[in-house]
């Protein structure tokens, strides 16, 4: 794939109005291009063989096939696979670690919104970590437990937390506005986000700040 070349999407869900709303959703956006869709893990294996799709949108519990065992098969496919993002309604420590542990790239559940995902797919291409809060307290155990912010980019994101732009954060702390932009880049990739919305809102449910 290219930088000019879209972005390769197959969709795997069993409920036809989700799945049918997720190829609409990613199919209006530019730079994304659906080219299958399943109905479960079984069906999911053939589809993504046969359309080598840049990411996949996998759900967990399907009749006829789970996700997890399609992930697991995608990983030992002795290929070069598909990064898999997993969107699913179940946030149990037992699925976010069963599907990890598969070999799932990213996890979010279905009430993300809409731009997150989108912005999910891409930042997968990428090569940037996408985990929802739920995902990142079942790896850490609790809520925030490894993910340390340093007390600079804490500060830096309370004050962006109370609706300070990137100037102002820099002048209340005394520093460049470089720098602000820094720290809050270091934010973003320890808390698997991509914009200070994001980053605002996971810090927050894992009392980060």
């Amino acid at each position: 794939m290219t930088g000019t070349d879209p972005v390769r999407v197959v969709v795997v869900d069993d409920h036809p109005v989700v799945r049918d709303g997720l190829v609409a959703m990613l199919g209006a956006e530019p730079g994304l291009e659906v080219v299958g869709t399943a109905q479960d893990g079984v069906e999911a294996l053939v589809v993504i063989g046969s359309s080598a799709p840049d990411v996949v949108l996998m759900d967990l519990r399907m009749p006829g096939g789970h996700g997890v065992d399609a992930i697991r098969a995608l990983r030992g496919g002795g290929r070069k696979r598909p990064r898999i993002l997993v969107l699913t309604t179940y946030d149990t420590d037992r699925d976010i670690r069963s599907a990890l542990e598969a070999g799932a790239d990213g996890y979010l559940l279905k009430d993300t919104r809409r731009e997150d995902v989108i912005r999910a797919v891409h930042d997968l291409v990428a090569g940037r970590a996408v985990l929802a809060p739920a995902a990142l307290a079942a790896l850490t155990g609790a809520p925030g437990a490894r993910i340390a912010l340093s007390g600079r980019e804490a500060e830096v994101l309370r004050l962006v937390a109370d609706g300070c732009t990137n100037r102002a954060a820099a002048s209340r702390l005394g520093i460049g506005e470089a720098t602000v932009k820094t720290h809050l880049m270091h934010v973003y990739e320890k808390l698997g986000v991509g914009d200070r919305a994001s980053a605002v809102r996971t810090a927050w449910e894992l009392g980060l700040v």
